[in-house]
């Protein structure tokens, strides 16, 4: 075999070591930086807002941010095909409601574009369901997105004592929703929780 054979080989041998150095040094880099990663995909726009307004109504800032992920994935102007406004998805029936318990006299559905508004709104909703379900996440959640009544009706109808488990949610999309707010919810808390934020 000649020379040129080996130098040849040689350089194909230096080439992968090279390459398997630097996916090690990249998959290393990632390791030690991957809750900045995942702050990137789960980003707290607006945590000022969400923190204020949970202390204020006594919820969970993480909770709320995780709401409003999935509710309108934070885009203040975000409209549902049932007409829910802003980040958190009100309806302008309820956000009329508790606007009247805020002290915003001058409501207009208009308002739940404002993301202050908005979230004040829907954190004092949340902690109107807070007391009603007992502290119950799953009920509350479900009532929230499935609507108050039909949780009652579903807790009336269930003979095991109550709806504690998500699947017994007749509501498919409810399921879902809940399942969603959850784990951004777990992911939201692990990023943020011990001075992450």
């Amino acid at each position: 075999m000649s020379a040129a054979y080996y130098r040849k080989k040689k350089k194909k041998v230096y080439a992968r070591r090279r390459a398997l150095l630097a996916i090690t040094l990249l998959l290393l880099v990632a390791l030690l930086n991957a809750d900045n990663i995942w702050r990137f995909f789960y980003p707290l726009p607006y945590h000022d807002l969400t923190l204020k307004y949970a202390t204020v109504h006594n919820q969970d800032t993480y909770l709320l941010s995780a709401m409003i992920k999935a509710e309108s994935n934070f885009q203040p102007r975000a409209v549902s095909e049932k007409g829910a406004r802003g980040l958190m998805q009100i309806m302008p029936e309820t956000g009329q409601s508790v606007a009247g318990q805020l002290g915003y006299p001058d409501f207009s559905a208009d308002l739940l574009f404002i993301p202050e508004i908005n979230i004040n709104i829907g954190a004092c909703y949340l902690a109107g369901l807070d007391d009603e379900f007992n502290g119950n996440v799953i009920l509350m959640l479900a009532a929230y997105n499935g609507g108050i009544g039909n949780v009652m009706e579903w807790i009336a109808a269930d003979k095991s004592g109550g709806i504690n488990e998500i699947d017994q949610i007749p509501f498919p999309e409810t399921r879902h929703y809940i399942k969603k707010v959850l784990k951004y919810h777990q992911i939201y808390t692990r990023l943020y929780s011990q001075g992450g934020s």
